[in-house]
């Protein structure tokens, strides 16, 4: 098994307490954080997030994604219902790294779109590795999800892996007209499930 569980603790947040779980993939020497509010383990589908690092918009407040907006409304979520996991995984920029991404941004200032400054630089439209997700479900005692996203390949992905994935929740959220194309872009290209205003899933 390449991905290990490390520790947990506490970890206080606008939302509420969750529980940070941490796990440490040894093949990519990436680590990873899972966060769960209530029992989660067995039992009912837990209502979930898979949600790939984005440091620009988690933390840098940037407008370009709807990536911040979607953690924090995962998180909100969680907390009104007492009970879920949020999968924060290292995979930035889908996978292909945060200086890539800053590449991948200069190509978009020129007027690339998101798939198509990945392809500009020798990358697929989506690099990022769900397999690390079943070890860490294992771990945790996850059954079943319930999970938020508009990304209908992350599901098929997930059930590809053994998952359960027993219901999709739509997770629309942070539409601003900085990420307008972005948004236009996953929906068309991408195959993501959004409203024709074009917000949703990173």
């Amino acid at each position: 098994m390449t991905v290990r569980y490390v520790e947990s603790s506490k970890l206080p947040t606008p939302w509420g307490i969750f529980a940070m779980h941490g796990f440490e993939d040894t093949r990519s020497d990436k680590e990873h954080v899972v966060l769960t509010m209530g029992d989660v383990r067995g039992g009912d589908p837990v209502l979930a997030r898979i949600h790939s690092e984005c440091l620009t918009g988690d933390a840098l407040f940037s407008l370009r994604c709807d990536c911040g907006a979607q953690l924090q409304a995962a998180m909100h979520r969680i907390s009104v219902e007492g009970r879920g996991v949020i999968f924060y995984l290292r995979q930035e920029g889908r996978g292909i790294g945060l200086l890539n991404k800053i590449k991948a941004y200069h190509l978009q200032d020129k007027g690339a779109d998101t798939v198509e400054a990945n392809e500009q630089l020798g990358f697929g439209a989506d690099m990022r590795d769900y397999s690390i997700l079943k070890p860490m479900l294992e771990h945790l005692q996850i059954k079943s999800l319930r999970l938020m996203t508009n990304n209908p390949r992350k599901v098929q992905a997930l059930q590809e892996l053994g998952i359960e994935v027993v219901e999709r929740l739509s997770h629309q959220t942070g539409r601003n007209p900085h990420n307008a194309k972005y948004l236009e872009t996953k929906r068309g290209k991408l195959g993501h499930l959004l409203d024709q205003d074009g917000q949703g899933e990173a």
